[in-house]
């Protein structure tokens, strides 16, 4: 299973992905989900993915493949010369619907296929948008009621995301509140675990240069997951009890 949470603030994109990709008493192996492509001062994008391995795996390659060699006569063919946001995910839109038809083709069941992308960045002047990509290819954008994302098994650390974030969160705030969701989910599922990939965006620097990987040891994650318990018990212990 997967977890991977996407926040869109005034301040820029705060994006974190667990690496599990097996897990069972025996078996448990880890693969990167989150992908970064960059052209400095002029445009970067951050791109989380879940389900289907091999599908995830072959659209990140092909839009790799474009944003190395792309097409001069169709701009909307890769990454590096889409004229907007909006085009980079209808790009990966595109590139995820045609990559699941392809199995499809094979006569192979299209739910055996199933995956998703969180999508982010910024080009040029334009502010920084935030994309949930469906399996389909079609895709929804974070708005200011609506500044998350999150794909995979995200039951369990929805509900701080609910009553906490907001686009006026400091970035290091967010961080924190993306670290505390991790925490907890994977505390209630074996089925997403540490590291976590991370990517930490300011608007308008149109660099990826604060990108960490956060292991099972990280002192800080550590902190923050014993202050978290702590915390819950003190509010719980304080709140008047049930009058039966």
């Amino acid at each position: 299973m997967t977890y991977c949470v996407g926040l869109k603030l005034k301040r820029g994109l705060v994006m974190a992905a667990d690496t599990r990709t097996n897990a069972g008493l025996d078996n448990i192996s880890t693969f990167r989900k989150l992908q970064t492509f960059e052209v400095a001062g002029e445009r970067i994008f951050i791109m989380m993915s879940a389900g289907n391995l091999a599908v995830t795996q072959a659209v990140v390659a092909i839009l790799e493949e474009e944003f190395e060699h792309p097409d001069e006569d169709d701009e909307n063919s890769s990454l590096k010369t889409v004229p907007t946001m909006f085009h980079a995910a209808k790009l990966v839109g595109e590139t995820l619907k045609t990559v699941r038809q392809g199995h499809v083709d094979q006569g192979l069941s299209s739910d055996a296929f199933s995956a998703s992308f969180i999508f982010g960045g910024q080009i040029g002047t334009e502010e920084p948008r935030l994309y949930q990509i469906y399996s389909e290819g079609n895709f929804i954008e974070a708005k200011d009621d609506t500044p998350f994302f999150q794909i995979g098994e995200h039951k369990y650390g929805k509900p701080i995301l609910d009553r906490v974030a907001n686009q006026e969160m400091r970035l290091g705030e967010a961080a924190k509140l993306v670290l505390l969701s991790f925490d907890s989910t994977i505390r209630s599922n074996l089925s997403v675990g540490m590291p976590i990939d991370m990517v930490v965006y300011n608007t308008d620097n149109l660099s990826i240069d604060r990108v960490r990987r956060i292991e099972q040891d990280d002192p800080y994650f550590r902190s923050i997951s014993a202050k978290w318990s702590e915390a819950l018990r003190t509010a719980v212990e304080t709140i008047e009890e049930f009058d039966i």
